[in-house]
């Protein structure tokens, strides 16, 4: 073997065997070769599995150089340095040559029949981005070692072979060119076949020509074995699973109204955080001062005519009608909103300014102190006003001076407590988890700003299963679980509307959403051999592309109307595998 390569070999594994052990995550190989140190496979997409790192090359980027300028002004002159500012043209391929010659070097290094080059130890897989230069149209080359006990007994060589998209699946692989590509290079006597498929439930909503995209998405996710032709759809026996991501503030959600009161309440948090309030666009046309003046006149007036605590009876009627439906068709509503919480109602829709806080408070403190109102208040409600109120009932009110940021605070427990008992009313009342499960959640004793924190995490929640209950019209017992799924997430996570939620379901309960509809990623693979010498054989096709570095031709036409039925056009993806066995 020639010296070169032998050196070669060796200086390329010392880089990769320097890179892991520092754990370098982006380094640069004679210059012209960037090596990633990839710790989950995000940039291989859905073509290999596992969680091991990897190494991944690509062409090194060009560095910019600086440019030394002078720009005149009237008086002065002033250098400034500019840098070439160009746009970022993404990863960069290596030639299908080049790539496997770094496999090459690997495959040597790794070989125990080749003392020559230096064994490192045990690498890291490596990947290489290839230029689809050669006749299979080769995107990425792969290896990683095989090992028999702790030795190493070969290595897994992969090939990835992308072409662009098109609707005409008579250019499709079928199952049987599969199955005998498979066995050209395995010569399998038997070999298994599965199928995946994964179609999106919640797709944007066609509506007076207008698309509104959602940023909402409900996956579908489906595997079985036995396929038995290309885009088959998934049988009953199939694994399903739903992977549920929501954003909240969609317009089509059944707690679009929770989260404009959540808005409210959560930039009533910020001001009082940051020092700097963002006032929402108030929802009334009468002020917030009139508002209240109205609410406590017409107790007034009730106490006039019916004494003490006959009230309820009235505030509960007016509470029927003056409830938002907080949660549309998803849940029932409340008719049991006490004085506080109709005074939240009211100015949440209507306030502005710390002074008409200040001034809201001042007319509801009075009238109390005077003692003109004695409304009813929930026995467990926890604010600071509530607890004067039932004060009041005894003729014993402390002093409660309305100055600085204390109005602001009260306001913002008076939005806890009755947003905390909305969800309480939904959560309990359909049977979906206990008040010891949510006791979480409903923690008083912790600062106002972690209330708030822990409640948008249950308002995220309750978002996710109006999707799952009115879109999907999931059984209780489905919902049920997750729902405890959820709750136990997020008292150890941070609130995050990108996080997706998982959920497995029974392909009968959701075959209606897809058993119509064309997938956005179908595969099958073939396969043989057990544990680290199973091989496979894979076709994927995909909406958009599984490679990232390299540019398709499409196959179909780009004025296409949105709102034109058309057939799903596919990306077709083939990997392959072949076993290289050192013994």
């Amino acid at each position: 073997m020639g010296s070169k390569i032998v050196s070669d070999a060796n200086a390329f594994v010392k880089f990769l065997k320097l890179c892991q052990d520092e754990n370098k995550e982006n380094c640069t190989y004679m210059d012209n070769i960037s090596v990633l140190l990839v710790e989950k496979e995000e940039l291989l997409h859905d073509i290999i599995t596992g969680n091991q790192p990897v190494f991944v090359c690509e062409k090194a980027q060009p560095k910019c150089e600086p440019e030394a300028t002078e720009t005149t002004a009237d008086t002065s002159v002033v250098e400034d340095t500019l840098f070439k500012v160009e746009q970022d043209p993404g990863p960069q391929p290596l030639s299908v040559m080049k790539a496997r010659q770094l496999l090459s070097w690997y495959t040597m290094a790794h070989n125990p029949n080749m003392p020559q080059v230096e064994a490192p130890g045990t690498l890291h897989p490596l990947w290489v981005r290839c230029d689809k230069s050669d006749p299979c149209a080769t995107t990425w080359l792969g290896v990683e070692t095989v090992f028999s006990g702790n030795k190493t007994s070969g290595v897994k060589l992969y090939t990835v072979s992308c072409k662009g998209p098109t609707t005409d699946e008579t250019s499709f692989t079928t199952l049987d060119e599969l199955k005998q590509e498979h066995e050209k290079r395995h010569h399998a006597s038997t070999v298994a076949t599965k199928g995946y498929a994964q179609y999106n439930l919640f797709c944007s909503l066609k509506e007076e020509s207008m698309i509104f995209e959602s940023q909402s998405s409900v996956i579908a996710s489906l595997t079985w074995n036995n396929v038995e032709k290309v885009l088959e759809c998934p049988p009953l026996s199939s694994k399903a699973s739903l992977n549920i991501k929501v954003a909240v503030g969609d317009i089509r959600s059944p707690l679009y109204q929770t989260h404009r009161e959540m808005e409210f309440l959560l930039a009533l948090a910020e001001g009082l955080r940051t020092g700097e309030t963002e006032w929402l666009e108030p929802m009334e046309t009468q002020s917030a001062v009139d508002l209240t003046r109205s609410l406590v006149e017409e107790l007034e007036n009730v106490a006039q005519g019916v004494a003490g605590h006959a009230a309820k009876a009235s505030e509960k009627q007016k509470a029927k009608t003056d409830a938002t439906a907080a949660f549309s068709s998803m849940v029932i509503e409340r008719g049991d909103l006490d004085f506080t919480e109709q005074l939240w109602e009211k100015m949440r829709k209507s306030v502005t300014s710390y002074q008409d806080i200040t001034e809201c408070l001042k007319i509801v403190v009075k009238a109390v102190k005077l003692g003109k109102i004695k409304p009813w208040i929930h026995k467990d409600s926890n604010s600071t006003l509530s607890k004067m109120i039932v004060q009041s009932y005894q003729q014993q009110i402390d002093a409660m001076p309305l100055t600085g940021l204390t109005p602001a605070n009260m306001l913002l427990e008076l939005g806890l407590d009755k947003i905390r008992k909305d969800f309480i009313n939904y959560l309990v009342g359909k049977e979906l988890t206990t008040l010891n499960y949510l006791s979480y959640y409903l923690d008083t004793e912790v600062d106002l700003q972690e209330q708030v924190i822990r409640v948008r995490k249950l308002h995220h929640l309750l978002e996710i299963l109006g999707t799952c209950s009115t879109f999907l019209s999931l059984p209780h017992d489905r919902l049920f679980l997750f729902t405890q799924s959820c709750l136990q997430y997020y008292k150890t996570s941070n609130y995050d509307e990108d996080h997706v939620f998982q959920l497995q379901i029974k392909p009968a309960l959701i075959s209606y959403f897809y058993e119509k509809e064309q997938p956005f990623s179908w595969a099958m693979e073939v396969s043989s051999g057990q544990g680290s010498k199973e091989v496979k054989t894979a076709l994927y096709l995909s909406d958009k592309p599984l490679v990232d570095h390299i540019s398709f031709d499409l196959d179909v036409p780009l004025d296409v109307s949105v709102n034109e039925e058309s057939e799903m056009s596919y990306y077709r993806t083939m990997v392959s595998c072949s076993l290289i066995s050192f013994t």
